[in-house]
């Protein structure tokens, strides 16, 4: 099983570590585009016009500490992916706490899309970083069409013969798109929240959502291998599930 997650906007500078090796990622057929993507955004934020960078970052212009992370991410500390991406996901989710079993399935199944790094592992040593992927870089382009032309190859090797679950936002759903052979292999996930008798699709709470589900699949250890098996698996954890069109399921929760 692979399931592909968003990165984090918000990160945890670590404090102390060794400083970022790209050839000590996972995925290692993707540091040359990694490198070239690090050395687009060092040169970007390298600059007497920090503002300026920051919009070209999509940032405002009280957050020009962002450009000047950035541009030392080449020696900056760096600590497990999973302690850096700080968002509701990951809060939910809360890796650190799961038992060793637990972990290792996630160190196996779970991989991040990240702007800067393509695809990383949880177990990636990074720095806190700031690249979202709707971003323009000069040198690159747009940040999603750029690893939406490098990513297939590592994410079917990735993958396997099992099931890939897509968590993915819009934005980086748009790193890697299935081709008609793997359209029955992956199965994406919509949140909706039922009140009053009306369902509505959440946002801040589609993510914490998400992170408590990955965590219910990582404890139970079982990697159904078909989008239907999947959403059996979810109910018998005490998921409410529905088939969405497509291999869509739609997972409907109630007091969030």
């Amino acid at each position: 099983m692979l399931i592909l997650l968003p990165p984090s906007e918000g990160k945890r500078a670590p404090r102390r570590g060794r400083p970022l090796d790209l050839a000590d990622l996972a995925f290692p057929a993707l540091e040359p585009h990694r490198a070239e993507v690090l050395d687009a955004l060092v040169s970007l934020c390298t600059t007497d016009d920090p503002a300026a960078a920051a919009g070209v970052l999509g940032l405002g212009p009280t957050q020009t500490d962002e450009v000047a992370r950035n541009a030392g991410l080449s020696r900056a500390p760096t600590a497990r992916a999973d302690a850096v991406y700080s968002g509701v996901l990951y809060e939910a989710l809360d890796l650190p706490s799961l038992d060793p079993a637990s972990r290792r399935r996630a160190t196996a199944w779970l991989a991040v899309t990240s702007g800067l790094f393509g695809l990383l592992r949880p177990g990636d040593r990074i720095p806190a970083y700031r690249l979202s992927g709707n971003v323009t870089l000069p040198g690159v382009g747009a940040v999603s069409t750029y690893w939406g032309r490098r990513l297939d190859d590592t994410v079917r090797a990735a993958a396997g013969r099992g099931l890939v679950v897509d968590l993915r936002s819009t934005t980086y759903a748009a790193f890697w798109r299935p081709g008609p052979d793997l359209a029955a292999k992956v199965v994406t996930v919509r949140v909706l929240q039922e009140s009053g008798g009306r369902r509505t699709v959440v946002s801040h709470f589609n993510k914490a959502t998400k992170g408590r589900l990955v965590r219910t699949v990582l404890e139970a250890g079982d990697a159904p291998g078909t989008p239907a098996r999947f959403a059996d698996h979810l109910a018998a954890l005490g998921w409410k599930v529905e088939q969405g069109p497509g291999n869509r399921l739609d997972v409907v929760v109630g007091e969030l």
